[in-house]
């Protein structure tokens, strides 16, 4: 296995126009760890999780500066393949979005994207991947139903199966249990935990409780910067900033 951290970032800052959301922000990441990212609405922690993978290219008026390097090489570097580094870099959303097809070729869309045309080599990957994000018991005998027929948790589950099925090095999670039940919220920290023996995985949450249960370390971001960063158990229970201990103990935010 690969040394170092997955992810580093130096001096990264971003600007939609003449806001500058994100300042200057350095930090590493660990491999097969789960990072999270905790901090009030619109401090920017879903901007930073975005930059990881180049999804806010997709967005005109953005100027990035700084530097960041997944498996030490710079994302913005000419002739960087973007289709690959997202394929590298896997993105779970707030809210399910499966596509309007089958579970099956739900899972085996991104394989058929990236050359996968073998119909046996497509049932082990799909089958492999529903068993690592824990939903193939569930949906063994549905492959070929709608995925709009499962539940929003399954819904999840099967979007991080989807990601899984092109084999990425980092899992991006943005709120990814924001729109489910206690129960599917469940299911899905449960499947974080797994996920890390094989992926990085960066979580989004609004939720401090989550941050604490599921990451190894966390950061605490505030109007665009990162205040602190550490390991988890640290950044809650002796935080070195103030402003870090004021968040965490509801004094604002």
């Amino acid at each position: 296995m690969a040394e170092g951290p997955i992810i580093t970032t130096h001096d990264l800052n971003l600007w939609y126009n003449d806001t500058h959301a994100l300042q200057s922000i350095s930090m590493s990441v660990a491999r097969n760890r789960v990072t999270a990212l905790i901090g009030p609405s619109g401090c920017g922690k879903s901007t930073l999780l975005r930059c990881f993978n180049r999804l806010n290219d997709l967005i005109g008026i953005v100027k990035i500066t700084g530097k960041i390097m997944v498996s030490g090489r710079n994302i913005h570097e000419p002739g960087t393949d973007v289709v690959q580094l997202r394929k590298r870099v896997g993105m779970v959303f707030q809210k399910p979005n499966p596509f309007p097809k089958s579970v099956y070729e739900n899972v085996a869309y991104g394989p058929r994207v990236h050359g996968v045309t073998d119909s046996s080599e497509l049932d082990r990957i799909v089958k492999k991947s529903l068993r690592d994000a824990a939903l193939w018991d569930e949906v063994r005998d549905r492959l070929h139903s709608p995925a709009f027929g499962l539940s929003g948790g399954q819904q999840q589950r099967l979007c991080i199966a989807r990601t899984l099925a092109v084999e990425p090095e980092v899992i991006l999670m943005d709120e990814p249990c924001s729109a489910l039940d206690p129960i599917a919220t469940a299911k899905i920290e449960k499947l974080i935990d797994v996920l890390k023996q094989d992926y990085s995985v960066i979580i989004v949450t609004h939720n401090m409780q989550q941050a604490a249960r599921v990451s190894d370390f966390t950061g605490f971001m505030y109007l665009g910067k990162l205040i602190e960063f550490g390991q988890t158990n640290h950044i809650f229970e002796d935080p070195d900033e103030d402003l870090t201990e004021n968040y965490i103990t509801g004094r604002f935010g």
